[in-house]
């Protein structure tokens, strides 16, 4: 619909330089600008390397947005950015662009939450979240229950991991397997060659006594690590699709089990599931099983709306300018360990210590300058 608030979302909490525009609930443009290639001789993500990519992609990849959208800049009802958690760094350049922009163009700001934006991108598929909502996010640096009576001001933490986060975990064991980086995609494909009975790895925090919805998966990643030192030592082959298959399986038992069972003691009758992870095959072959069995309706974004992109902060963007929340204030900042309450920040102060010095610092002032001489040098 034409009078549905069209809203740019901006998103660089970790490595990948997202821009996506939404009209309402209607996805018009998701531009994604990655620098996962430049990590992946490292093994994992360099926050330096992440944010000057960021600075490198940020106005082309708004531009690219802008024209698969087909709109002008100064057609956008709002700005909406990823505010937290993330890579300080990175997501200092991602703020910084946002307020450039909003400056330009005389247009509201929105400094979001990066967990409540996984929630809030379902949207863009199946239509407006239902009253409450039971969200399972599961990425490289977050596994966590989510109960939200409204995306926009009122998420609440059930359950979080206490140690590595199931990304975290598919990373190291993909690792330990030799197979590149990042771990989910590649262990994923691994585990469809292999018996996810073969090996009977550990379900952390899954006994009576422990706590109902948090997850653990360090020891699950060490016993992985033991299991394929112990055949090495001995001299064996190790059985690479096997232990993918079923490491994979144990990951996904406890998320899908503690999932529907938080569903059922809340007397919630749907689930869904965000967040990088969320694209594995297995996930969510287990997670609608168990929900069909349950009688709890599954919602799950498709897989390229899973992992981070501009697309979910521009759909939380656009739920705020609908439900009228009030925007944030110019000096906006980064906070790398924003809360999940924390929705939106429409005041001062989002970090404490987050922002401007050294090599992050220049990147800072970059941004400002590209997106200023990008829009013609000014309103």
């Amino acid at each position: 619909m034409a009078d549905e608030p069209l809203v740019l979302g901006i998103e660089t909490s970790c490595d990948e330089t997202g821009v996506g525009i939404v009209r309402g609930t209607t996805l018009l443009a998701d531009a994604v600008a990655s620098s996962v290639n430049d990590h992946a001789r490292y093994g994992g993500v360099v926050p330096e390397i992440a944010s000057r990519a960021h600075l490198e992609a940020m106005v082309p990849t708004i531009q690219r947005a802008l024209d698969t959208a087909g709109v002008k800049a100064s057609d956008l009802d709002g700005i909406a950015v990823t505010a937290g958690p993330g890579l300080a760094g990175a997501l200092l350049v991602g703020v910084s662009a946002a307020k450039a922009y909003a400056w330009a163009l005389d247009k509201p700001l929105y400094g979001v939450n990066h967990l409540a934006s996984h929630i809030c991108v379902d949207q863009l598929e199946h239509g407006r979240l239902p009253s409450p909502t039971m969200a399972l996010l599961v990425s490289g640096g977050h596994s966590s229950l989510l109960l939200s009576e409204d995306i926009t001001s009122d998420v609440r933490p059930l359950g979080a991991t206490i140690d590595d986060a199931a990304g975290e975990a598919f990373d190291k064991v993909a690792r330990v397997l030799g197979l590149g980086f990042p771990g989910g995609p590649v262990v994923d494909r691994m585990a469809r060659e292999g018996d996810p009975r073969s090996i009977a790895f550990p379900r952390g925090l899954s006994g009576a006594k422990d706590p109902a919805y948090d997850f653990s998966f360090s020891g699950l990643k060490t016993a992985v690590a033991r299991w394929v030192e112990a055949k090495r030592r001995a001299g064996e082959d190790v059985p690479v699709a096997d232990v993918a298959a079923s490491f994979q399986e144990a990951v996904t038992d406890v998320l899908t089990r503690k999932a529907v069972k938080a569903c059922k003691d809340s007397g919630v009758d749907h689930l869904m599931i965000g967040g990088g992870v969320a694209a594995n095959s297995r996930l969510r072959e287990m997670a609608q099983q168990r929900c069909d069995k349950a009688g709890i309706r599954l919602r799950v974004p498709r897989p390229g709306l899973c992992t981070d992109n501009g697309a979910m902060v521009a759909a939380l963007g656009s739920e705020m300018v609908w439900r009228g929340r009030t925007p944030s204030s110019a000096d906006l900042s980064a906070d790398s360990s924003l809360p999940v309450t924390e929705v939106h920040v429409p005041a001062a102060g989002a970090a404490a210590g987050a922002g401007g010095a050294g090599a992050d610092g220049g990147a800072h002032g970059d941004v400002h300058g590209q997106a200023y001489r990008a829009l013609g040098g000014g309103r």
